[in-house]
């Protein structure tokens, strides 16, 4: 049988994993049968590797890998192919918004994650000294959402999205998921037009407009419904097993 789609790309939280953090039986049963008949399956998530390479082991899976937003493309596990740094000032400038405004943060280096409560004066003083990747703000206050929004696109050389309603992810410009599923692309040999690209929020948008099938879950933010090719059931209804069952398996 000839595939029309020949890599998944899969986001994780809201999208390939539960809302307990696991991944269905159903929904492993279907990502195994699709590697069995050829289909690379690709993890692309804001998740550090660290945070999501269990998972890929969890489904035996040994190809390419898109974390943290597109900031890092693993050629195989713990086999760096790129990666993409933020500059320092920004992120001392991001940092100075999050004391202004009160919102808890989190920022990404290589080694590990920071927030809030981890962030020390050590830290502070020796940011130079870090490889930053992404940096990330929380609250459920929409005005002051909307104000760190404003401040973020003033500062300019950014990306910016988000993995939930209510948080902003903070990427390098440039640097997001379809641009790290075209590396991956490359890597297999492969065209975005073969790519099916699921993801429920806005750190999955480009990806899901790049994409030859772009997917979005039943769970997904209105504005990612909307821009999707597709909408399935949601990430506590085996929504991936129904894209790999229904569409990429499907023989017409």
């Amino acid at each position: 049988m000839s595939l029309k789609y020949r890599l998944l790309a899969l986001d994780m939280d809201g999208t390939l994993l539960t809302d307990e953090h696991e991944i269905s039986r159903e929904t492993v049963k279907w990502i195994k049968e699709a590697v069995r008949q050829g289909v690379h399956v690709c993890l692309s998530t804001g998740r550090a590797f660290k945070s999501a390479y269990p998972y890929a082991q969890q489904l035996g899976l040994a190809t390419p890998m898109v974390t943290v937003n597109g900031s890092e493309i693993w050629k195989a596990p713990y086999d760096l192919y790129h990666r993409s740094l933020m500059d320092v000032s920004l992120v001392r400038q991001m940092h100075a918004l999050a004391m202004k405004t009160g919102a808890w943060y989190w920022a990404y280096t290589v080694e590990q994650v920071y927030n809030r409560d981890s962030w020390s004066e050590a830290l502070h003083q020796t940011l130079e000294e870090q490889e930053w990747l992404k940096f990330g703000y929380y609250t459920e206050d929409e005005e002051v959402r909307h104000h760190i929004l404003m401040s973020l696109q003033d500062m300019g050389g950014l990306e910016i999205t988000n993995s939930s309603p209510f948080n902003l992810e903070i990427n390098p410009l440039g640097v997001n998921k379809a641009e790290g599923i075209k590396k991956v692309c490359h890597l297999l040999g492969l065209d975005m037009s073969q790519v099916v690209a699921c993801g429920d929020s806005l750190n999955d948008l480009a990806a899901i407009q790049a994409a030859g099938l772009g997917v979005a879950m039943g769970n997904a933010q209105q504005t990612v419904k909307d821009e999707a090719d597709l909408v399935v059931a949601g990430n506590n209804e085996d929504g991936i097993a129904e894209v790999i069952r229904d569409v990429i398996l499907r023989q017409e």
